[in-house]
């Protein structure tokens, strides 16, 4: 999502958009990847023989695909935030009561990131899954952190990122993003009608350390046919910023 810098190697550069290619491309074979990154068939090659030879890549007949050596990697980083355990577990706790899909976002270098999720028994498929990354200002959870940052921090993201669309209701006037954030602030959770995925609806209401510094935000989602009136408007908030401070109590005392 950031811009490459001049202090950046641009063989490495291309390794992490053939890695991508690999996480997004439902057939990825050499060619797929080729074609998606730009780049020749052989320069493919190279990259992914490397990573086979480590374990990251497996290759399947004629299509690669990620190794599990990039598991150690990746709850290694889960691992650096010392209450991921009690995020699944309120997650897990407000899937089984909503039925909906609830995850749990961190903020890193101005982007949100799902640590957790889990889809509840009537949840409806989305793209929105462990490790997914959104800029903050295209979601109800990543809106709960963007309102809760210190403004000079909140400033400097949305500088870096601007506020790209997502869907059609995605908020891009920073004017009307940052009323909307004034909003959040106010009530104590936040709204998303369709601004991230058309057809859903979210709330999400933001998770504070014992600093008072907002440390993410927990979300539910549903399809508009079941998040409104007053399942959204009053049981839903309630219910989710009931959890999180459950949530930051199991935290405070762990």
């Amino acid at each position: 999502m950031q811009q490459p810098t001049g202090d950046t190697i641009k063989s490495d550069e291309t390794l992490l958009e053939i890695l991508e290619a690999l996480y997004e491309l439902d057939v990825p074979t050499l060619t797929s990847i080729a074609d998606q990154v730009g780049v020749s068939k052989s320069t493919v090659h190279r990259h992914l023989e490397t990573l086979r030879t480590q374990r990251f890549v497996s290759k399947q007949n004629d299509q690669y695909v990620l190794g599990l050596e990039f598991l150690r990697f990746g709850g290694a980083a889960r691992e650096r935030y010392p209450f991921h355990r009690q995020s699944k577990s309120i997650v897990q706790q407000v899937a089984h009561q909503t039925g909906e899909f609830v995850g749990f976002l961190v903020e890193e270098q101005g982007v949100g990131t799902f640590i957790y999720c889990e889809m509840g028994p009537e949840g409806v498929p989305s793209d929105a899954k462990v490790g997914q990354n959104l800029l903050l200002n295209q979601s109800a959870s990543g809106k709960a952190i963007l309102a809760h940052l210190p403004e000079d921090r909140r400033t400097a993201i949305l500088d870096e990122y601007g506020l790209p669309p997502r869907t059609q209701q995605t908020l891009t006037e920073r004017e009307a993003l940052l009323e909307d954030l004034e909003g959040i602030r106010e009530r104590g959770y936040a709204y998303a009608h369709e601004e991230y995925t058309d057809g859903l609806r979210a709330i999400a209401a933001p998770a504070f350390d014992a600093e008072d510094e907002v440390i993410g935000s927990l979300v539910v989602a549903g399809p508009i046919h079941r998040m409104r009136g007053e399942r959204f408007e009053s049981d839903l908030p309630e219910l989710v910023t009931g959890a999180v401070k459950e949530f930051e109590l199991t935290v405070s005392y762990a």
